[in-house]
């Protein structure tokens, strides 16, 4: 339709030329075709394209949030490490996967949040363990105990994960170390204990990173940094074990409800407590959750969520120029960063 739309536009006769092509791969003639007209008439048929792919790529994935039982039974009986699954997606992943059926392993921070989520599934197989994901000893104690509880790992979704909100000039060097360590290497380690049972049971491990590891976003240096060095990593792993039949995957939420924004680390790395961003517009923690283990039953290389994710991705390929504007103009007002 958005095509048949365009045609009509585009159609109108130019005054140089009789017969001017309608698309751009109609053009043969390489100076008539970089003529101004005719290049906006290409950039709007470039616009309309890019709409049609993302309605297209989602299509099935909309169908699948309509059909439970085809999506989950696939996790009936596997086990699942889930990293940070005290809050936000973590612990919406954990709800998903306990209601398919899968025998589930978490780990986070906070004792009483574990204790909560714990009390609230007494009935079925999970197992919680207090655990800083940057501290290599933790999440081989962690992994360990998975083991001795379920005796393999199926699936192993990296999701603890912290963010900032300070300009780097302003921001003290520790805060950019443990944004690393939590982001970064806390992945590494969990995957490094994992890695034998995942290669064994023909496996997933799943990186859950941000639209930040694509574009770096002012405000966020750090977290840029960091998963950047994460989806760096998983695409080494995805290649090394492409021979063992392990999946590997890194998703990239998007702007989704949690508790990252309230928790995100200031100039001093200590937690903001607030998020300037509206969370009620925001995708929710649970349809986030529902598209991740859809993306993981297909075995997909990638995922990236919400329209403004997928957008802002697409442009800063083709034109980063332009997503240097469309960015600053988002994060910034009158000098100041204001998200």
């Amino acid at each position: 339709m958005l095509y048949q739309l365009s045609y009509g536009i585009l159609r109108s006769p130019e005054p140089w030329r009789r017969r001017p092509p309608i698309y751009f791969w109609d053009c043969k003639n390489t100076v008539k075709c970089l003529h101004p007209k005719l290049l906006k008439n290409y950039f709007i048929q470039l616009i309309i394209l890019i709409i049609n792919i993302f309605i297209l790529s989602s299509a099935s994935t909309i169908l699948f949030l309509h059909d439970k039982k085809q999506g989950m039974s696939f996790f009936t009986d596997k086990v699942v490490v889930v990293t940070g699954g005290s809050d936000g997606i973590g612990r919406a992943l954990i709800e998903a996967l306990i209601a398919s059926g899968a025998r589930v392993a978490t780990c986070g921070r906070n004792y009483d949040k574990l204790y909560s989520l714990q009390l609230e599934y007494t009935n079925v197989m999970l197992h919680t363990m207090v655990c800083d994901v940057s501290k290599e000893d933790d999440c081989k104690r962690f992994i360990d105990s998975t083991i001795e509880t379920f005796g393999t790992i199926d699936i192993l979704i990296n999701n603890a994960g912290m963010s900032m909100r300070s300009l780097f000039q302003s921001a003290e060097m520790d805060v950019m170390r443990k944004l690393m360590e939590v982001n970064f290497m806390g992945a590494v380690y969990c995957t490094k204990y994992a890695l034998p049972y995942i290669i064994q049971q023909r496996g997933t491990i799943v990186g859950i990173s941000s639209t930040a590891g694509y574009r770096g976003l002012p405000g966020r240096s750090g977290y840029s940094a960091s998963k950047f060095a994460l989806q760096g990593w998983l695409e080494s792993l995805r290649t090394e074990l492409s021979d063992q039949g392990v999946h590997v995957m890194w998703v990239s939420p998007g702007f989704t409800t949690s508790n990252i924004r309230n928790a995100a680390l200031n100039s001093k790395g200590e937690s903001t407590g607030e998020s300037k961003m509206d969370e009620s517009k925001l995708m929710s923690a649970e349809t986030c959750a529902k598209y991740i283990l859809h993306a993981i039953e297909k075995r997909k290389r990638t995922l990236v969520l919400t329209f403004q994710g997928k957008f802002i991705t697409f442009v800063n390929k083709l034109f980063p120029s332009l997503a240097d504007k469309l960015v600053h103009r988002f994060y910034f007002k009158d000098g100041e960063l204001v998200k």
